[in-house]
């Protein structure tokens, strides 16, 4: 593989541009349907509530756990490991009536009816529902800012049409990598939605390459249709754009595989979000800049005032 990567390839990535952006957006509006009609399983920082951490003297049986929970009441508590099978981690959404002390001695002594032996409490954490509804909005917040800037930079550097192709690009990674989340029904908290925003600045540096390429050879290439430019320039940044995904991706599985229960879902919106952003920096970014008509005469440079005049007296 890395010496077929030393020879510039001869891909034809745009042939295929109209079918992909298709594909991709049935998937993107089944995504938001899923989104919309399932909504996000939000963690415990987005919707409030109490987060109770525990050690067992031995290893702990998660199933037991939820039974024991369920027969007293506690149905909707979110049980799951945390870090080793003897340290457990329990959500539990606000009680009308109970102070976070009084709900986690409550669940301290429901633990403690198993055959896991007595629980030692480590840790015990309170969300307002007030708190939450800040966090969320403010997230929302934070996601727009960071789409508005990047659309004014891009804009600045190269193009208008390059700018709104990226701008495309970078929403069709976020809403792929949060209807996966909820497809899949996993929690979405704090730091996925910092994942997310880890995302959009992933992608845009791939995109950026692709682009200050693009940039590069409509000034060099004096023939060749816009398809051909684009073309040469996904095949000349392909094998840095492999080898930066594929050292990332390796990062990431030994993040999900190895760092715990707290950053799986970090490390799982990474994942999704670095082989969607690879792929939306071919066939969503560069193809949307097609598709608004991008020429060789957008990104020249403007001519100097007087530089006729220049010639001329040189010629003299």
């Amino acid at each position: 593989m890395f010496q077929i990567l030393k020879d510039t390839p001869s891909i034809d990535f745009m042939r295929v541009r109209k079918s992909a952006m298709m594909v991709s957006g049935v998937i993107l509006i089944l995504l938001l349907a899923t989104t919309f009609t399932r909504g996000l399983n939000l963690g415990i920082d987005f919707t409030g509530g109490t987060l109770i951490e525990v050690g067992y003297p031995q290893s702990a049986e998660l199933g037991s756990l939820r039974t024991v929970l369920g027969d007293n009441g506690y149905n909707d508590a979110i049980v799951q490991h945390f870090g080793t099978a003897k340290d457990v981690l329990v959500r539990i959404a606000p009680r009308e009536g109970l102070s976070s002390a009084q709900l986690s001695t409550q669940l301290l002594e429901v633990l403690s009816k198993t055959e896991n032996g007595k629980p030692e409490m480590r840790r015990v954490e309170f969300v307002g529902p007030q708190i939450g509804d800040e966090l969320v909005e403010k997230g929302g917040l934070a996601m727009l800012t960071a789409l508005g800037c990047i659309l004014l930079y891009v804009w600045i550097r190269f193009e208008k049409r390059f700018a709104l192709g990226s701008i495309a690009a970078l929403i069709h990674d976020v809403i792929f990598t949060i209807g996966i989340f909820s497809v899949l029904g996993l929690e979405f908290d704090l730091t996925v939605l910092a994942a997310l925003l880890a995302v959009i600045g992933y992608s845009l540096n791939d995109t950026i390459v692709v682009f200050d390429r693009v940039r590069e050879n409509f000034r060099k290439m004096r023939k060749g249709t816009p398809v051909d430019v684009i073309n040469n320039s996904i095949n000349q940044t392909l094998s840095r754009t492999l080898m930066t995904s594929l050292t990332t991706l390796l990062v990431l599985l030994a993040l999900f595989i190895f760092g715990g229960e707290l950053i799986h879902g970090f490390a799982t919106a990474l994942l999704i979000g670095v082989v969607v952003g690879t792929y939306s920096s071919i066939y969503i970014a560069s193809s949307a800049a097609l598709m608004m008509g991008v020429t060789k005469q957008d990104l020249m440079p403007p001519e100097k005032e007087g530089a006729e005049h220049d010639d001329v007296t040189m010629v003299e």
